[in-house]
């Protein structure tokens, strides 16, 4: 798949890069608490202090602040670790999928578990139209790989293959549990980074100037414009760091999968079945990160969380000895059954 340096060299190299990724999210934690230790300062002045002044005053109190960040930080991710499959289950809705309700399906990941010598994740199951699947879990006792009752009604058995491999590679290369916290130190900054961004927009007056404060310091504007900057580039940057993350992922799983099934044709009609078609209606943009497809994508692509299919599908086509010409849907005349009601 990729020959230049071999697939697991790349995985050993993305690991690493991810490493750097993640420890730049935590240290810009520390970024956006000095904007608000600067922020406070700022509101609380009366007009008297200098700019020079507040931001030395922010300075030590971001100091003084630094461990109680850190260890909320860390509650909140091991939190996450720690409950992380009960909150995916209450915000998508899934339920478990065992081999009494769908044998064939139990069988395929179980084949593919057993070759590489991995314990077995749980299955689980999203009775929506569209077509999709993603992983989840920090631990072994916690991985799950989730499918939707559209994805079995539309891929046939060796595609079906395909995508849990490509799943089950998500959770090899150790994915799931780096965007885990990737989502949630982010979820953090986006919470923040929004109140700030209400709190001043419905009190503009907190942006201006008294005509006392311009006699005296004046340091006060200008404190609450830069703490902004601060958090706001904070905030910024790790919604990029994260998205960087997602991209990256997508063509090494792709490669696990062909490398787990040997045929990289069933993972390339899998992506054109699906491509522009997983949209899950109601489901967090965080857990459409970890799905095989996110059709979101933002300005100038600078946002979107996934490669283009046409991208993933070029790179099996040219790495993996896949077809190009596989463009048309297959009949399912494989799918699996409907399983039982729960």
């Amino acid at each position: 798949m990729l020959p230049a340096f071999g697939l697991h060299t790349h995985i050993q190299a993305n690991q690493r890069r991810s490493t750097l990724l993640i420890a730049g999210l935590f240290l810009l934690f520390y970024l956006m608490a000095f904007g608000l230790t600067l922020l406070a300062r700022a509101l609380m002045d009366d007009g008297s202090a200098e700019f020079e002044t507040l931001i030395q005053m922010a300075v030590w109190d971001c100091l003084w602040v630094s461990p109680l960040v850190t260890a909320l930080v860390a509650l909140w991710v091991w939190c996450g670790f720690r409950f992380n499959g009960f909150m995916l289950e209450l915000t998508t809705g899934s339920r478990s999928l065992s081999r009494k309700s769908n044998p064939r399906l139990y069988a395929l990941l179980q084949n593919l578990c057993i070759s590489r010598g991995m314990t077995m994740p749980k299955l689980r199951i999203l009775n929506v139209k569209a077509p999709n699947a993603f992983a989840t879990g920090t631990r072994p006792e916690q991985y799950t790989i989730t499918v939707t009752r559209g994805l079995l009604d539309l891929l046939d058995e060796r595609e079906l293959e395909a995508v849990l491999a490509h799943e089950l590679t998500h959770i090899r290369n150790g994915d799931v549990r780096t965007m885990m916290v990737a989502v949630l130190v982010v979820g953090i900054m986006s919470f923040i980074g929004e109140m700030v961004y209400r709190g001043l927009r419905e009190s503009p007056e907190l942006l201006t100037d008294s005509s006392d404060s311009k006699k005296s310091g004046g340091g006060k504007l200008l404190a609450v414009l830069v703490a902004v900057i601060f958090i706001m580039v904070a905030w910024g940057l790790s919604m990029v760091i994260r998205f960087s993350l997602s991209r990256r992922r997508e063509y090494l799983a792709d490669a696990g999968s062909v490398e787990l099934t040997k045929n990289p044709d069933a993972m390339i009609s899998a992506l054109r079945k699906i491509d522009r078609k997983g949209e899950l209606e109601g489901v967090p943009s965080a857990v459409m990160e970890l799905c095989l497809d996110n059709p979101r994508s933002g300005f100038a692509d600078l946002f979107a969380t996934h490669p283009s299919i046409e991208d993933r599908i070029a790179a099996l086509v040219r790495y993996a000895g896949g077809h190009e010409e596989l463009r048309t849907e297959l009949p399912p005349s494989t799918a699996l059954p409907e399983p039982p009601p729960a």
